[in-house]
């Protein structure tokens, strides 16, 4: 008789494996490190049986694995990252094409017009910058949201995070939507799923999005996609400013011709 073989399938990029190939280990281990982000910098152990689901012996095995293995520092009761995580990161930012491609065009970008650019991509709730224009000025170290690489965004409050939402498939948006219900975070964000929706739709459609204090007050922002050659979106191009430094007809009527020029470039070399 032949064994039925299980397969299990991620939720979230639709990869499949077979259940015989799949190590809980580590994905145990990795529940743990997913845990830790820029709300939470410390977590005990029954934070992290918490946060994971896990049993509080099996989150403490896993975070003194972690610590032994010298991903993980503890003080005797919290347990934190330590800088070794950003081996991770670094063999990212290294090897990935997209950031060294785009990183030039961002710092010209920067130099005409003294703004910050930032590429970002999607990963599961939020975008991600994984590329950054380099400061005109050393005035302009402190930014708004705190664009630094690998600096994570509520994608459904920010011109990138909408514009890569938007190309997604209409089921994708449905299934983002359920699992990642919208949170409030100023008085402007959208919250209601069908007005978030057809804003979705209005942004695939003109190709751009501008996005007004949603994330954070003060701030304004506009993004457009970048697209591959096959016509697939793998990431946004967006500018991110003061709304007492620049207006929204100076973004969309100077800086929007910039990124979609940009943008045209990208896909030219990808």
């Amino acid at each position: 008789m032949h064994k039925t073989e299980r397969w299990l399938e991620n939720k979230d990029n639709k990869k499949i494996i077979r259940h015989e190939d799949f190590v809980a280990g580590i994905s145990k281990g990795m529940a743990i490190l997913d845990c830790f982000g820029a709300d939470r910098h410390r977590l005990n152990i029954s934070m992290a049986a918490e946060r994971t689901g896990m049993t509080r012996a099996a989150a403490r095995r896993h975070l003194l694995t972690l610590e032994y293995l010298g991903y993980l520092e503890s003080d005797g009761h919290y347990f934190y990252l330590t800088p070794k995580i950003l081996k991770f990161s670094g063999a990212y930012l290294g090897g990935a094409q997209l950031p060294k491609i785009s990183q030039p065009l961002l710092n010209l970008l920067t130099n005409q017009t003294s703004l910050i650019f930032s590429v970002m991509v999607l990963d599961g709730y939020e975008a991600i910058t994984i590329a950054r224009s380099a400061a005109h000025q050393q005035t302009d170290r402190v930014n708004p949201y705190g664009l630094h690489l690998g600096n994570r965004l509520p994608a459904h409050a920010t011109s990138a995070g909408k514009i890569l939402l938007a190309h997604l498939e209409p089921n994708e948006q449905h299934e983002w939507l359920e699992k990642y219900p919208l949170q409030r975070l100023t008085k402007y964000t959208h919250t209601d799923n069908a007005t978030f929706l057809n804003l979705l739709h209005e942004i695939k459609e003109q190709d751009w999005c501008y996005s007004c204090e949603e994330h954070e007050l003060g701030v304004h922002a506009l993004a457009v996609p970048i697209y591959q050659q096959r016509s697939k979106v793998i990431a946004a191009l967006n500018i991110v400013s003061p709304t007492t430094r620049t207006t929204k007809e100076y973004l969309i009527q100077h800086i929007l011709p910039l990124l979609q020029e940009t943008a045209r470039e990208l896909r030219n070399i990808l």
